[in-house]
């Protein structure tokens, strides 16, 4: 976006400047308005589930606001002419699932002939001005939260080099369709114990907790032993299955992580792996942090845990090996 001219700010709460996952602006007084859109390439061969990762990952872009999206959109690129129909309707039989499962409604959409099959969604949702949550505004002292295991791209990497084991590939489609609807499940004091919150995808884990530092103001401490991990993934990349993102991530991010030294070489591409339809990465009180994680594991997001910290600094990430 760099270059466009910037937007009128006058209704605008959120746009692209700390890389927020969705754009926001004021309806009235109490409303404001979530607006995204997102698509993927195939991560799995079966169309239906690939139908619901596709969904899942669109609609966590209002979650990660706080909002409850309301109204989606197909977003489709598909070969009309090298494969059946069929493939297409199971793709979007899965996104709809996803969609009503959400409490939104399916309301049309678009698509366009394709050399490769490509779905997502464009999503609107509301949030309530004081309830919005925001990429930045973590405080130090906070506590940092992640609500799913990291590892999709290695596991998608094994999976269609057919190099998975079995059971690895069951854990990680249960994950990336698991809908990130953590704001429609805890409870209102739980809800505003949430200083920040992101979602974690195509960027890795680095790169957007690096998008919560994005006003220089803290650091971010990482206990890589806390960080949950998908049954396999670290042994996917010790075997060098690492998707194309992940050494981009890489490159990109790491000049701005220190202690890479103190950890594995795969455990370093791990924190910087590409996700798809990842969880939430959320900033709240460590005096609240044991009991939110709780209600994180009420919600379905059985391997939530706490991985960090935030504190003073200049907008760096600091890797631990070990407990903090």
């Amino acid at each position: 976006m760099k270059g466009l001219v910037p937007p009128d700010r006058s209704r605008l709460v959120a746009g692209w400047e700390h890389g927020e996952d969705a754009a926001v602006w004021e309806i009235d007084e109490n409303r404001l308005g979530i607006l995204t859109v997102d698509f993927i390439t195939p991560v799995v061969d079966d169309p239906f589930a690939f139908g619901q990762i596709a969904a899942a990952n669109s609609l966590s872009d209002v979650f990660a606001m706080g909002g409850r999206p309301l109204v989606a959109l197909n977003v489709v690129g598909f070969p009309v002419n090298c494969q059946p129909l069929d493939i297409l309707k199971k793709i979007l039989r899965g996104g709809q699932e996803r969609v009503m499962a959400a409490g939104a409604v399916l309301a049309g959409g678009h698509s366009v002939d394709d050399e490769e099959p490509k779905y997502g969604l464009v999503v609107y949702g509301e949030v309530r001005k004081d309830r919005i949550w925001k990429i930045t505004g973590a405080q130090p002292g906070d506590v940092l939260v992640l609500t799913k295991p990291i590892g999709t791209g290695m596991i998608v990497t094994a999976i269609q080099a057919e190099m998975d084991e079995p059971g690895e590939a069951e854990a990680a489609v249960g994950s990336m369709r698991l809908l990130n609807d953590l704001p429609l499940k805890i409870p209102e004091e739980m809800f505003r114990q949430v200083h920040a919150c992101t979602d974690v995808t195509g960027f890795g884990l680095m790169g957007h907790l690096l998008d919560m530092l994005s006003r220089g103001e803290l650091d971010a401490v990482v206990d890589c032993s806390k960080v949950p991990v998908l049954d396999g993934a670290l042994e996917k990349a010790e075997m060098g299955l690492v998707p194309a993102g992940t050494y981009r991530n890489r490159e990109l991010y790491e000049p701005k992580v220190e202690g890479l030294d103190l950890i594995s070489q795969s455990m370093g591409d791990l924190l910087f792996d590409a996700q798809t339809s990842g969880g939430l990465l959320l900033a709240v009180p460590e005096s609240m942090a044991k009991l939110f994680c709780e209600q994180c594991h009420e919600a379905g997001f059985l391997r939530a845990s706490i991985i960090g910290r935030f504190e003073k600094g200049k907008g760096r990430v600091k890797i631990l090996k070990g407990n903090m």
